[in-house]
């Protein structure tokens, strides 16, 4: 193509994205088209991969792909091994792409479309994209070094023992949630047990194809999309036997999920881990591509109103204001500090030349971004009433409660309108006996998932097909990153136990592997069983600080990127990691100091004097009992919430204190990257 021509068409394309968020911004007269969110994804995905990506690496980074990376000068067959470039982003998207972008803009949908959306497309192309890409970088020129390892390198060991620290400290809510996000989701539902377990000896026999090297990429990549095709479908033919042998309690999932999180991160991850997320990817990324095809043929409006009156934070699904909420409920597919522990755990063992760091981390990241977007638009295009019914916080068994929570939605206004008998026929078509009160996100993407699918693809049973489908499609989606988080986990604590036993660190010693993964997974394990047993103790704790916690990962991931800018020479474009940091730092810091303190976002500080006063008041019995857990819960939250903004702030002074004295010439810079190996031709 001529450059005159392909000049105008990126022009065209630029145009054509500016005028999609211009529709979803400004029109009000009518609900909005779906399909306009979609036009403004892909055309943001396209400009900002060919042009922004492309100046990252060449002009910021200035890749060397004749320079050897970590997983072929460290290459020892179990952690550090060269892997096709097209199974390493498999790999990595599959780790990444967890609950945030699905369950995050669900939750966010609260504010209206819009809020969501323009934090997804600018946070995920100016921040998350630069983000991976920039942490991945790092880690693969210093042999697959952790985050904090990192840190202590190119800052100071004070600032690297903190950074350490606090990285543990985050690791271990974060996999705690996500484990318990799973064992919520397939209790009792035998057919996603079935079709998650399938994808496990599936991924272990492609691992050994691959290995062996009898058997091709594309040819394993087939074999596995069928077997896992077929594992989805088998779901539904269990004899009443298997269902109830895969029938199981929480509790019992607790210590299957443990098991596995200890198999995934201590077996070479040529076998299971690489394979199994790469398994997974086909998974996701048809599903959603799928779905973004039938939005495409459906044009569904967006019933949600571009803005609600919710953005003051007296809304109950995010009980906080929109800024800056927005941005702490959507993490992943936008900005998340979860993905700096992926770019310098497993991916940077695996990547076999410096030239894929623009496709495997800000490729996966701009996906993920579409992603996010695609369940924005199940949620809004779900009727508004029904939207804020699922995700109410009552007993759906308390028919009084269940009363007083449809009159308080229909109060909002008569677009918000929904009836009991409205929900319970809802139910009823999804083959569930409530569905109301299913909080958390992840049922209302498959509510309004299922309804786009079974429109396209009618039946007696097609939505609640479609409907269990999505459940089972949204687990698969948080374990991958459950099992690489916990291998990345590992090399953390090996790192800091490394400190006091230099042995810990050696990632070669089965001993030192097995030792460090038993102590992570017993910690986020001991929490996650917690949750199991008592969801009204421990992890409802657990989740006001899950989103502040995320992204203080990121503001810590940008420190590391504008030094290791500054120590390169390339301060005159330090901005494109410290503008994010900038941001996120401030973002981060108001939402922790408001859950502290503030009554309009639910802080924890006033629910421990409403708490006080409860308790003061006389309560007897089982309400007692409850409001003393309840208090217990918030103040472990005060403890652990001011804990994270304490060492992040540290942090942050002290990687500013470097920059100053680099910037002033008073301190030499000196990088610490590995010795320069070239490439064997």
């Amino acid at each position: 193509m001529k450059p005159l021509l392909k000049i105008l068409l990126w022009i065209a394309v630029s145009l054509l994205g500016a005028l999609a968020v211009g529709v979803a911004a400004f029109q009000r007269n009518e609900p909005v088209n779906a399909l306009w969110l979609v036009v403004a994804g892909v055309c943001t995905f396209a400009v900002s991969y060919r042009f922004y990506s492309a100046w990252l690496v060449a002009k910021v980074l200035t890749i060397d792909d004749r320079r050897a990376p970590a997983a072929v000068t460290c290459s020892d067959g179990k952690d550090f091994v060269p892997t096709p470039k097209w199974v390493v982003f498999g790999h990595h998207f599959a780790a990444i792409a967890g609950p945030g972008p699905l369950v995050g803009p669900v939750l966010a949908a609260q504010f209206g479309y819009l809020p969501g959306t323009l934090w997804i497309l600018v946070g995920a192309t100016l921040g998350g994209g630069v983000h991976d890409a920039v942490v991945l970088f790092a880690s693969m020129r210093r042999d697959g070094k952790s985050l904090g390892q990192m840190l202590k390198e190119e800052i100071n060991p004070v600032v690297g023992m903190i950074a350490m620290l606090s990285l543990l400290a985050i690791m271990t809510i974060i996999l705690a949630v996500l484990g318990l996000v799973v064992v919520n989701a397939l209790a009792d539902s035998p057919w996603g047990l079935f079709t998650i377990a399938c994808t496990i000896p599936l991924a272990m026999v492609m691992g050994v194809a691959i290995k062996s090297g009898k058997a091709s990429v594309t040819a394993t990549s087939i074999f596995g999309v069928f077997g896992l095709l077929a594992a989805v479908a088998g779901g539904q033919y269990l004899t009443p036997e298997m269902k109830a042998a895969l029938t199981l309690k929480k509790t019992e999932l607790s210590w299957i999920l443990m098991i596995y999180g200890f198999a995934a991160a201590v077996l070479p991850v040529w076998l299971l881990l690489a394979p199994r997320d790469y398994l997974s990817t086909f998974m996701k990324l048809g599903t959603v591509a799928i779905l973004a095809v039938f939005i495409i043929l459906l044009n569904p409006p967006l019933h949600m109103p571009a803005v609600t009156p919710f953005i003051d934070g007296s809304g109950f699904v995010v009980a906080a204001p929109v800024f800056p909420f927005v941005c702490i409920t959507i993490a992943c597919g936008a900005v998340s500090g979860f993905h700096a522990l992926i770019s310098s755990g497993t991916t940077p063992k695996l990547l076999a030349r410096e030239k894929d760091i623009r496709l495997v981390g800000y490729g996966s990241m701009v996906v993920e971004m579409l992603v996010a977007l695609m369940a924005i638009i199940a949620a809004c295009a779900l009727q508004p009433g029904q939207y804020f019914a699922i995700n109410s916080p009552v007993d759906p068994t308390n028919i009084p409660a269940v009363e007083a929570q449809i009159a308080k939605i229909n109060s909002y206004g008569p677009e918000y309108a929904v009836t009991r008998a409205e929900m319970e026929q809802l139910a009823h078509d999804l083959g569930e006996p409530h569905i109301i009160g299913k909080v958390g996100g992840a049922p209302t993407f498959a509510v309004g998932m299922a309804h786009m699918f079974a429109k396209v693809i009618p039946g007696q049973t097609a939505i609640s097909l479609w409907y269990h489908f999505a459940i089972m499609f949204e687990a698969l989606f948080i374990l991958t990153t459950l099992d690489a988080g916990t291998r990345v986990g590992r090399f953390i604590l090996q790192d800091l136990l490394g400190q006091i036993v230099p042995k810990m660190r050696d990632t070669g010693s089965w001993g030192a592997n097995v030792t460090a993964t038993f102590l992570l997974v017993s910690a986020w394990g001991y929490f996650m069983y917690q949750g199991a047993i008592d969801p009204e103790g421990i992890a409802k704790s657990l989740w006001p600080i899950f989103g502040i916690a995320n992204q203080l990962l990121a503001v810590i991931a940008f420190c590391l990127g504008t030094t290791i800018l500054i120590k390169m020479g390339k301060a005159r474009y330090a901005w494109c990691t410290f503008v994010p940091m900038v941001f996120l730092t401030a973002v981060t810091f108001t939402a922790g100091i408001m859950k502290i303190w503030s009554p309009k976002a639910a802080g924890f500080i006033p629910s421990i004097r409403k708490l006080e006063a409860a308790i003061a008041g006389g309560l007897e019995g089982a309400a007692l009992e409850k409001a003393k857990t309840a208090l217990l819960n918030a103040k472990v939250d005060v403890g652990i919430t001011a804990m994270f903004l304490v060492f992040v702030a540290a942090i942050v002074i002290g990687c500013s204190r470097e920059w100053w004295l680099l910037l002033r010439k008073e301190k030499k810079a000196v990088l610490h990257e590995s010795e320069y190996v070239a490439l064997a031709e």
